[in-house]
Parts: C-alpha cells; sequence; structure tokens
C-alpha cells in the first residue's frame, strides 16, 4: 500500500529532479562532451564557483531539508571541491516563520492551552529556522524561550529523506567510486543528524550535559532547561540576552576585553572536545552572544555531537604535533584518524604542511592559524578520495568557524598558543611524551624479542621448503574488480566472435544477408560493450595539487 510519505516522495522526487536537472546536464557533460560521445570537458574554479551558486540557490528552494543538507555538505571536503565548499558555508537557514496559528498547535498538543501554562506569551518569534522557530515568554515568573518545530516539518523531511536516497544512484554515475563511498555514508549520517535535530528532548539531554561539565565554569553561560513545560517538539529554556559575540562596535562600547572572549570561546571549545567528548557544534555568530559582564553565552543546542575517546587522543596528539612543527606527527596522526590516506605521497603531503606553515607563519610557529593547514588538507582530501569519520567532520567545522569567530574578536588571536598553552596546563603535553616513551619501549621490546624467535622461525621455513613440504595460500585483494573487467571483456570478445561466426556462416552457405545482417546487429551492442570497456581509465589517473615546482610557483606568486 502506497503511504502518503511515498506519494510526497514521489512528488518531491519530481521536484528535486527537475530544480538540479541545469547541474545534471553540466555534469554529465563533463564526462562526455556530446552526452553519448566525445571526450570529458576540464572544469576552472570559476565555473565550479558559479556551479556552487547555482547549486546554493537550488537549496534554498527546496526548503527545509536541503538547506541542512548544503550546510553538512559544506563541512564535507571529501565529497565537494574546496570552490562548493567556499559558497556553502555562509548557508544560513533563517526562512519566514511559520503562522502563529499553526505553531499554538504544537505547543498545545505538546503542553496543553498557551495562556494556562505560562505567566505570559509573545506570540512574534524572535527568531525563525528551517526545522524551528522561538517565542518569548514567562514560565513560573522566569523569562524563557520556547522553541517551537515547524508545523507539518516531519513528512516533508521523511519525503526528503527518500528522494535523497533514490537520486544517490543518479549521483553516482557523476562522481568517482570513493566520493560515492562517502556521498552513501553522508546520506545515512544525514538522516541520522537531521531526526536528531528535530526531537528536542534530545537536544535538551545534550544542553544539560553540556552545561553540567561547566557547572563551576563562571566565564560561560549555558541556558537551565525547563523539563516540565518541554517534549519532542516543544523546548523551554532560560532567556539569556547579550550582545552578539560578532558586534565588536558593541562589546567595545561596553568595555569587554575582545582577546579574552576570544580565549575563552578557544578553551571551552577545547575542554569539549578533547577532555567531554561532548560538544556544542553549531558555533557561528548567531549561537553566541556576550553578557554584560564578558561571559560567552551558548544558544542552541540542536548541533551537538560526541567525540569518541580514540579521536579525541588523535585531536590532542594533532595539536601537539603542530605545535613542535613535527611534520611527520602531523601525517601520522591524520592517517590514523581516517582524514588522510594511508597511500597519499607523504612527501607531497609533508609539502603541503610546510608550505601552510610558511604561508602563515614565515619562519615562526607561533604566528600562523591552524585553519589555514586544515583548509590545505581538506583540499588534498578532495584529491585523494576517502570517507571523512561524521563527527570529525564536525570538529573540522567547529575548528574552522570558531577561529573565525576568534578572529573577527581579536585579527591578532594567535590560536596555536592559546591551543599549546591549555595543553600544558591540562597535562596534555606530559602525557603525549610519556605515550610516546613507552612506545618506544614497547618497539625497543618487541625488537628484542624478534632477534631470538625470527632465526629459528626462519630456519623450519628454509627447512620445509627444502623437503618439499611448503605450501603457500594466496588471496587476491581485487578492490579494483580487475579480474571482473578482465572475465566480462573475454565474455564479450567471445559472445561477439560466434556473433561474426554466425553471420558468415548464414551469409556464405544459407545465402541470406537479411538474417546475417540481424544477427551482426545484434552482435553490435556486444562490440560497443568491448570498445568501451578498452575505453576506460585504468587505474587513478590524477594530476598532483601539491607538488614542488607547484608550490615554488604558489610561492612566488
Amino acid at each position: 500500500m502506497v503511504t502518503l510519505v511515498n506519494l510526497r516522495a514521489y512528488w518531491r522526487f519530481f521536484v528535486v529532479m527537475r530544480q538540479f536537472s541545469p547541474l545534471i546536464v553540466a555534469y554529465w557533460r563533463d564526462r562526455k562532451r556530446y552526452f553519448l560521445f566525445g571526450g570529458g570537458r576540464e572544469v576552472d574554479p570559476e565555473t565550479q564557483r558559479e556551479r556552487a551558486a547555482i547549486l546554493l540557490d537550488i537549496l534554498l528552494t527546496l526548503g527545509p531539508t536541503f538547506i541542512k543538507l548544503g550546510q553538512i555538505l559544506s563541512t564535507r571536503p571529501d565529497i565537494l571541491p574546496p570552490a562548493y565548499i567556499e559558497v556553502l558555508e555562509g548557508l544560513q537557514d533563517d526562512v519566514p516563520p511559520a503562522p502563529w496559528a499553526e505553531s499554538k498547535t504544537v505547543l498545545e498538543d505538546e503542553l496543553g492551552p498557551v495562556d494556562e501554562t505560562f505567566d505570559d506569551f509573545d506570540r512574534e518569534p524572535i527568531s525563525g529556522a528551517s526545522l524551528g522557530q522561538v517565542y518569548t515568554a514567562r514560565y513560573e515568573g522566569t523569562d524563557v524561550a520556547v522553541k517551537v518545530r515547524r508545523p507539518g516539518i516531519e513528512s516533508l523531511v521523511e519525503a526528503d529523506l527518500r528522494t535523497i536516497r533514490w537520486s544517490i544512484p543518479l549521483v553516482r554515475r557523476f562522481i568517482g567510486s570513493g566520493r560515492a563511498f562517502s556521498l552513501e555514508n553522508l546520506a545515512d549520517e544525514f538522516a541520522k543528524t537531521i531526526r536528531e535535530e528535530m526531537d528536542y528532548d534530545r537536544e535538551r539531554e545534550m544542553l544539560e550535559e553540556i552545561r553540567a561539565n561547566f557547572a563551576d565554569e563562571d566565564r560561560i553561560r549555558i541556558p537551565t532547561a525547563f523539563e516540565a513545560v518541554s517534549g519532542p517538539r516543544v523546548l523551554t529554556m532560560e532567556y539569556i540576552p547579550g550582545t552578539k559575540i560578532s558586534d565588536t562596535g558593541a562589546l567595545d562600547d561596553a568595555g569587554i576585553d575582545r582577546n579574552a572572549i576570544a580565549e575563552t570561546l578557544q578553551e571551552v571549545y577545547l575542554q569539549m572536545i578533547i577532555e567531554d567528548g561532548v560538544f556544542h557544534a553549531d558555533p557561528h555568530p548567531g549561537n553566541l552572544a556576550v553578557d554584560e559582564r564578558g561571559a560567552v553565552i551558548f544558544y542552541d543546542f540542536g548541533m551537538a555531537g560526541r567525540v569518541d575517546p580514540f579521536i579525541q587522543e588523535k585531536i590532542v596528539d594533532f595539536y601537539v604535533a603542530v605545535a613542535r612543527q613535527d611534520i611527520d606527527g602531523i601525517l601520522d596522526t591524520l592517517i590514523a584518524m581516517g582524514t588522510l590516506s594511508p597511500e597519499a605521497d607523504r612527501d607531497v603531503m609533508g609539502n603541503v604542511m610546510e608550505l601552510a606553515i610558511a604561508d602563515a607563519s614565515g619562519e615562526d610557529i607561533e604566528q600562523y592559524q591552524v585553519n589555514q593547514i586544515i583548509e590545505q588538507v581538506e583540499s588534498t582530501i578532495y584529491e585523494f578520495p576517502l570517507r571523512l569519520p561524521p563527527n570529525l567532520a564536525l570538529v573540522l567545522r567547529v575548528a574552522t568557524v570558531v577561529e573565525g569567530v576568534c578572529v573577527t574578536l581579536d585579527p591578532e588571536f594567535d590560536f596555536i598558543s592559546t591551543a599549546t598553552e591549555y595543553l600544558k596546563e591540562e597535562g596534555y603535553y606530559e602525557q603525549t611524551a610519556r605515550n610516546l616513551a613507552e612506545d618506544a619501549g614497547q618497539q625497543a621490546q618487541k625488537t628484542a624479542e624478534a632477534l631470538f624467535t625470527v632465526p629459528p622461525k626462519a630456519d623450519d621455513f628454509l627447512d620445509r621448503a627444502n623437503r618439499g613440504d611448503l605450501h603457500v595460500d594466496v588471496t587476491i585483494d581485487d578492490g579494483s574488480n580487475v579480474l571482473d573487467k578482465l572475465a566480462m571483456r573475454i565474455a564479450y570478445s567471445v559472445l561477439l566472435a560466434v556473433g561474426v561466426l554466425s553471420a558468415t556462416i548464414l551469409y556464405s552457405f544459407a545465402q541470406s544477408w537479411r538474417l546475417a545482417a540481424v544477427v551482426l546487429l545484434l552482435a553490435a551492442p556486444l562490440a560497443v560493450a568491448l570498445y568501451r570497456s578498452f575505453r576506460k581509465k585504468r587505474g587513478l589517473r590524477a594530476t598532483p595539487q601539491f607538488t614542488r615546482q607547484g608550490m615554488k610557483k604558489r610561492r612566488e606568486d
């Protein structure tokens, strides 16, 4: 039985395909200049930016789900080129508010009559977003902010999620296998993320957990949630007014030290990510404010993430390696986290790191900003397609957005110095040194053991080989499906040969040229398929983005 969600999904699929059709045609022509034949087309960065602008308009037109998808895509340099990331990073989900009557229905379904539940309730929302909107009210004598899920958003999101899933096979035709794998994982993660963001019970729990982690910290303020007047579709929180963190003029007029605010923000996020393991994941200026005494106020915990202990440890290793200018340590950490392919050229990637340091800091390590390293790595990730762990993508986004806010507050803000000082104060530097010493000791122990165990094993191996009693099992790892392609070509060749031979016999002995022509016509697709199988590119043919000559030219430019 076809459900209403399915019917809506079918209609949305048609709408989405119609909206995306100009980009689909363009990408198709990139692969085949004349759609079915001809070589591919090179796409320069300017064309990519133009297409990214078109994509941005399409996402805004398609509404809430696709706006959120665009925001997630802006954190995934393993899927989109840098030009697209740059355009989508500014995507905001400010949309006109829903009519009060519709919001009132949601409120009363969750909490009962509005005027009986709250002392006072302002019917005009103070902010509107794609999934919800916020009203101010009073509850038991306290000023509160009431976040209400947008009416009817659930069915639209579910229909759009099905549309996205149905669209993946089409999108796969225009991207490489590595990014196709990343895209499928992104679709699964996006469905999980947007459903979590619509669940205000989860947002309240995340808010309360993060608030508890900073209970003794007076430099920040996180609103108190009121569970009695909250639910899956409504979240009531303490209303804390403040000055928008990016309004530097107002902060100066209030006599607030902007450098101290930047340091606080950086240290708070370091604690969230590498110590607590749960973090506020949407730190753009609209979600951050400063109160009259200089404390940072955090709003909107709909986007919140968790970091597992392994990633926490590797992030610490990354910061320590950056501070020490340990290029090999940086690369090892990125590989361990899954951010960089183990097969990437270490010399090239080492040059990327050195270039980032040189461009940003000259000879002084303490003067550069970490986001320039991240941007270089993100660009290289796209050139070496691989899957970026979802929560690590959020961490990367948080790192770059937080630094942007810090630089707005203080253009001379020293990100690395603040991070290094925090790591030293919390004892992470010493712990990293102890871990390195332990690893070195274990490696020495294993080497010593090998001196005694390897020779007898080698002697036994040679004896068995000499007796003819040595058996070797070989497993072929055919990740590129080379054997499948070879078998396919053999099958095409045999069937084509049978077709041509049959046509020849019919024409020569049966004198039936019409029947022979029919057989040849039927065999023609096999000839085309065989030809195309040999025309496909073999292996990974890519022009390295970062070479010694290229980097030298960039430095000269």
